[in-house]
């Protein structure tokens, strides 16, 4: 799908630089394929001796005659960029935007024409090539433009598809997830601590557990309940550490953690009106 695409990444920060470097290396697109733009000129170099890609501060330059334009900067800024490139934008060129709790409707109503709009939701763990990204098509978006987005994507990690009155749900849970989980990650090493494991073997055996774990649940499929049972033998340990679990409520604190962000992305939206 990516094979003869021209792309532009407007915003070539952490995120824009895992998404190129995972399209560099799988192979569909070579540096010649790809330009991305910055926001300070002291940032060219940079990209450029990283990446190997032609790099700008100009956005208008960078997009005019892409195949692909990826938005990649931060949601204030959403306005301003969309309202200086949206007379280069042309229909036949496909627009993709990263940004946090920005709408396709957002994005459209800046733009000059019927220009196709994907939104994606991707999350940090992108950088490592093990990320999760959501994707939802907006109004002149064609089965061929999600393939396309969702093709760039999959070179970083996981993709699904959504309809966009999910999205923030998505971002409440799997944008936002990897800050809840560090916490987890951090308490159980705590834990660690306080019963005497060197602070760096605790930090490993947490994140590890949490690696495989998470590993399980893709990999057999299993409900994770079901797995849950699996370790948790009668009259053994593990279920005295779930009955503390379950008393503290961090089941129910999660859910809550979840829903509640997922109220304050429904409010950045409703800002942007």
């Amino acid at each position: 799908m990516l094979k003869g695409k021209r792309l532009g990444v407007v915003g070539v920060g952490k995120l824009g630089e895992a998404i190129v470097g995972g399209l560099l290396r799988q192979g569909d697109l070579g540096t010649a394929d790809v330009a991305g733009s910055v926001g300070h000129a002291e940032s060219v170099d940079r990209v450029r001796e990283r990446l190997g890609i032609e790099t700008t501060t100009d956005n208008r330059e960078l997009v005019a005659g892409r195949d692909v334009v990826l938005i990649a900067v931060k949601p204030q800024n959403m306005d301003r960029v969309l309202r200086e490139i949206a007379d280069v934008l042309e229909p036949g060129q496909l627009l993709i935007s990263v940004a946090a709790s920005v709408t396709t409707p957002f994005v459209q109503e800046r733009l000059a024409g019927p220009v196709p709009v994907v939104r994606a939701m991707p999350n940090t763990p992108s950088v490592m090539n093990k990320g999760m990204t959501a994707l939802s098509g907006g109004l002149y978006a064609k089965p061929e433009h999600l393939h396309v987005a969702e093709s760039i994507f999959a070179c970083v990690g996981e993709t699904v598809f959504v309809d966009e009155s999910l999205m923030d749900g998505v971002t409440a849970l799997s944008a936002s997830g990897p800050a809840y989980l560090y916490v987890i990650i951090e308490s159980l090493a705590e834990a660690g601590v306080k019963l005497g494991i060197p602070r760096d073997v605790s930090t490993l055996l947490a994140a590890q557990t949490m690696l495989g774990a998470a590993s399980m649940v893709l990999e057999s499929k299993a409900h994770p309940a079901l797995l849950k049972d699996m370790v948790t033998t009668p009259a053994g340990c593990t279920i005295d550490g779930l009955m503390e679990l379950e008393e503290g409520k961090l089941r129910v604190t999660l859910i809550k953690a979840v829903v509640k962000a997922a109220e304050r992305a429904r409010e950045l939206v409703q800002n942007q009106k």
